[in-house]
């Protein structure tokens, strides 16, 4: 069973005054029936890297919630996550949030909008890559959508390469590295119950089909 390690949000709880770090209970799901031990990455770790050394892990992922900037520990964790990705070479997939952290992190950036198409909505993406389409089996799926943080085309980071676009806005929902193992989505796998296309995504990301070649 692979060991997958999983970022978490930083919650504000107020009727205590502290800070907790947190998850949803759909990622756990969707990670047992990915067959994956689940590790989560506290975001106030001295050494984030000695910690994904010492538990040995076979990938992360970086999950959604949060925007960019809510909290420092959380932004100071990932950007560690993304640099040790890059040194070992492990697969590094980033949801939302995530997605949008590694393309700020390679030099790109986002807007905002308040027109509400992707906010909790389904709508339909184009696979527009040759290679993540044999995965997919098709060109075009379904997805789910919370967001109103949107990559344009022309605001993606250095040597990240598109390779699902939504036909609402041809706004960019997925990409990944040319030089390094690292996948970024826009969609929520863990908020649906797991379809072929979850398990073609995850298939993607353990197989890292693009850096072995």
């Amino acid at each position: 069973m692979k060991k997958i390690g999983i970022t978490l949000r930083v919650e504000n709880i107020l009727k205590f005054k502290e800070k907790r770090d947190a998850i949803s209970h759909d990622w756990v799901n969707f990670l047992e029936k990915a067959n994956v031990l689940p590790i989560f990455i506290p975001n106030t770790l001295k050494d984030t890297k000695k910690f994904i050394d010492e538990v040995k892990l076979d990938g992360v992922i970086m999950s959604g919630g949060d925007n960019k900037g809510d909290n420092i520990h959380r932004d100071r964790t990932e950007r560690e996550i993304i640099e040790y990705a890059m040194e070992r070479e492990i697969p590094l997939l980033g949801i939302c949030r995530g997605m949008q952290v590694i393309n700020d992190y390679f030099g790109g950036n986002q807007r905002t909008t308040n027109d509400l198409k992707h906010v909790n909505k389904h709508h339909k993406i184009l696979i527009i890559e040759n290679e993540i389409q044999k995965y997919f089996q098709k060109k075009e799926i379904e997805v789910n959508s919370f967001h109103n943080n949107l990559i344009d085309k022309n605001t993606v980071g250095k040597n990240l390469e598109i390779f699902a676009i939504s036909e609402i806005d041809n706004t960019v929902e997925g990409f990944y590295h040319k030089k390094f193992p690292i996948l970024g989505i826009m969609w929520h796998p863990e908020r649906k119950s797991m379809t072929s296309h979850e398990i073609e995504l995850m298939n993607i990301f353990y197989e890292n089909i693009f850096w072995r070649k």
